[in-house]
């Protein structure tokens, strides 16, 4: 029974990779109607485009997952509220909260540097020996110089293990996804989304435990998310502008010289001489 719920996790897993990335959202509600005694397990093995909601009592946004969900409600954040109100809802540890609310305001303030908008949230669990955090950033233009529309995404899960007093291995997995649409004269309607996934881990030493721990996480978040925008660049953007130049060119064909010219028309004169006219010998 096992094996057989496995591999129906596992065909649609691999279904969802074959999908279109810009419509994951309407794939995902279809196998949802599929297999709805699964979809808690697709819901936290399929990463969405991330949705936005306001905090009524603080006023500032959040970012709405599958980490910060409790039935039909979302944790704010920054009030460790659920919205709508819900009693019983799973809330951290007093010291994990105390942490939380450190990794929010410096999360926020990476995200104003590094992307000039969009909105943050940061989200941690207590583990049995350690703890585990979610990072989100979400950052959405429109009518854009260059792009009619787009969104950036990036989930960035992390689990830490305390291995000893003064190390403590880290755990990161990074989504991106990211969607742009142009509609211009000059292109045309072109629509390019994508998603990419990497993991890495990594044993760092600890000072202040929890001082340590955020600065550990936020150098391995910085330098995956750098990393996988390189990459993203590389993969998405070059190599559709190679393949598009790769068909078709935009120049009027091969420019052939004066001189190159001229020697086509003395060969072709020159043939013509030497040729018999078809009608001689009548």
């Amino acid at each position: 029974l096992t094996s057989f719920i496995m591999d129906k996790i596992s065909c649609s897993l691999a279904l969802m990779r074959r999908l279109p990335p810009n419509k994951i959202e309407q794939s995902l509600s279809g196998l949802l109607n599929l297999l709805p005694e699964e979809t808690d397990e697709l819901l936290q093995r399929v990463d969405q485009p991330l949705e936005e909601a306001q905090d009524p009592d603080s006023g500032r946004a959040y970012l709405l997952c599958d980490y910060n969900r409790d039935g039909d409600s979302y944790r704010s954040p920054w009030t460790n509220k659920y919205f709508p109100p819900l009693e019983d809802g799973f809330l951290p540890s007093e010291k994990l909260r105390a942490m939380e609310i450190e990794a929010n305001e410096l999360f926020d303030s990476y995200r104003e540097l590094y992307f000039e908008g969009g909105t943050s949230s940061v989200y941690l669990w207590d583990l049995p020996n350690g703890f585990a955090g979610c990072f989100l950033i979400k950052k959405s233009v429109q009518n854009n110089r260059f792009v009619n529309s787009g969104c950036w995404d990036s989930i960035h899960v992390v689990e830490v293990v305390n291995t000893s007093p003064n190390s403590a291995s880290y755990k990161l997995t990074t989504t991106v996804m990211l969607s742009m649409s142009v509609a211009k004269e000059q292109v045309g309607n072109t629509n390019m989304s994508g998603s990419l996934t990497r993991q890495v881990e990594s044993t760092c030493t600890l000072d202040n435990a929890d001082n340590t721990h955020l600065a550990n996480i936020g150098r391995l978040i910085e330098e995956q998310e750098s990393d996988m925008r390189s990459n993203m660049n590389e993969l998405y953007i070059l190599k559709t502008r190679e393949v598009v130049n790769s068909i078709r060119t935009n120049s009027d064909g091969p420019i052939q010289s004066a001189s190159h010219v001229a020697t086509l028309n003395a060969a072709v004169s020159g043939h013509g001489k030497s040729r018999k006219v078809d009608s001689e010998g009548i």
